[in-house]
């Protein structure tokens, strides 16, 4: 032991070296492997260059989803957005939603630099029935999560029971509701009329509620232009929103429409309300026949010319301030309205002699036509304007007309169907008038034939006999549901 290393022969020395340089390749080696490990992300980590990649894990949850759709919009992949808003024109609404959610993705396209942005996104709660077939990467059917519901047919379907009804109460919304239309006033005791809400049967509306209606018609104009059936349609979507209930907030801008009571008038030719927590304006105008009104020069008694196929002065006025826009007419065409309101055919700027327009029927027919034919021609020039013709209201008067003793007594639902499963409108005149423009048909008369219960009938807040009111609506009642339908398609 005391000749060392160097007692040691050559061979000896050699192996001994070798087995050196061997243990220390083995060790670098397994540290090299060690440290790259530590640097390498793991496959849950790891973004996919393409959305759709996110969606084809089976084990991934809903909520880490979330996670790496929300990181990937984070780096500048795509654009998160709010509930039914349009990711091509979309502002910003901040959506109220408590439930979890994951981003539903229909397609994507690579823009220039190769990231990957979604064609068209939209947030769907966790626990809807079709977040498993996107979270597996397969497009659903399921049209209950469809957001806009594109190709539905609303007016389709049929009523059920939901206990959720009314949307507010017959006792309040004193603010907006006109008394003679408020049935819990009466002595009207039956009110099973206010717990009936319209299926569509391939689509789900979403459920209606005053914010998030607000919030989808942030800095916009809603305006109503009709008879007292749109004034209905105005007053039941004033008392939606606010729930019936006192807002002292919100603003009266009558005035800035000209809708002022003018002197010895019962009332203004409109109203027009905003709510400033979101700049949201509803406003209604009165125009019961669609066409323009003006007095003739030299008739005493004042006779007006009903000018067939001119839009009313109010809406070529005040249309650029609009961004959905719903007429309607239809009850007022009748011989005794025309002659008690001494209005007088004119076409072209002169008395109409055409036999064929003097008709009445032919004469609304020309009215409708003229003005969505005009309203179409002024789309291009506000891009944002959505549109609607809402159809015909229907009246329910039976063993009679409302002056010779009709009446609507029933009080049972649906007594005469609860389903409507014919796709063509039940009004033949608004839906040939929309065709093939852009101005979109609010079809609410078939599914409005079955509720003949839902009218004033020979209610009253006096209680006093005369004519059944067999052509207005209870409310709240059934032009709710026409604004949920509405509220379904902007």
């Amino acid at each position: 032991m005391k000749q060392g290393i160097q007692g040691l022969k050559i061979p000896q020395v050699s192996l001994i070296l070798i087995g050196l340089v061997c243990t220390t390749v083995l060790v670098l080696a397994w540290t090299k492997s060690s440290v790259l490990t530590a640097f390498m992300p793991s496959p849950g980590r790891v973004l996919p260059p393409d959305l759709g990649e996110i969606f084809k894990g089976t084990n991934i949850s809903a909520q880490t989803t979330l996670e790496q759709v929300e990181s990937f919009a984070s780096s500048g992949g795509i654009e998160l957005k709010g509930e039914g808003e349009d990711i091509s024109n979309s502002k910003n609404t901040n959506e109220e939603e408590s439930s979890p959610s994951v981003l539903k993705g229909t397609g994507s396209e690579k823009p220039p630099g190769g990231k990957s942005k979604s064609r068209e996104s939209e947030i769907v709660p966790e626990n809807s029935p079709s977040v498993k077939s996107f979270v597996k990467g397969k497009r659903t059917e399921n049209s209950s999560a469809t957001i806009g519901n594109k190709g539905c047919n609303y007016a389709k379907g049929k009523w059920v029971i939901d206990d959720n009804r009314p949307l507010y109460s017959g006792f309040g919304c004193k603010q907006w509701l006109s008394p003679m239309w408020a049935c819990r006033l009466t002595q009207r005791m039956d009110f099973e009329y206010e717990k009936l809400r319209w299926q569509p049967q391939n689509c789900k509306m979403k459920d209606f509620t005053g914010p998030k209606f607000l919030q989808r018609m942030q800095d916009k104009t809603l305006a109503f232009i009709g008879d007292s059936l749109g004034r209905q349609q105005f007053q039941s979507l004033m008392c939606m929103v606010t729930v019936g209930e006192e807002r002292a907030d919100v603003l009266d801008v009558g005035r800035e429409f000209g809708l002022v009571k003018a002197r010895h008038a019962v009332r203004p030719d409109g109203w027009a309300y905003r709510f400033p927590i979101t700049n949201t304006t509803i406003l209604y105008y009165w125009s019961a026949s669609l066409c323009d009104l003006e007095p003739i020069k030299g008739s005493n008694p004042v006779d007006f010319a009903m000018h067939l196929d001119r839009p009313p002065a109010f809406l070529r006025q005040y249309l650029h301030k609009f961004d959905v826009l719903v007429l309607n007419t239809g009850h007022h065409w009748n011989r005794g309205k025309l002659s008690a309101n001494r209005w007088v055919m004119y076409v072209n700027g002169v008395p109409n002699t055409n036999k064929k327009i003097a008709d009445i029927g032919g004469a609304k027919n020309l009215t409708i036509h003229s003005i969505v034919k005009w309203v179409d021609s002024q789309l291009p020039l506000f891009p944002g304007l959505k549109a609607f013709l809402r159809s015909l209201s229907p009246r329910h008067f039976f063993n009679g007309d409302w002056d010779t003793g009709g009446t609507c007594d029933n009080t049972t639902p649906l007594s005469g169907g609860k389903e409507v499963l014919k796709d063509d409108s039940s009004d033949p005149v608004a839906a040939h008038a929309v065709k093939g423009t852009g101005v979109k048909l609010l079809d609410i008369t078939a599914l409005s034939e079955l509720r003949d219960e839902g009218h004033i009938s020979r209610y009253s807040i006096k209680a006093t006999a005369g004519a059944q009111d067999c052509l207005h609506w209870c409310l709240p009642g059934i032009p709710d549901t026409w604004n949920e339908i509405l509220y379904a398609q902007i």
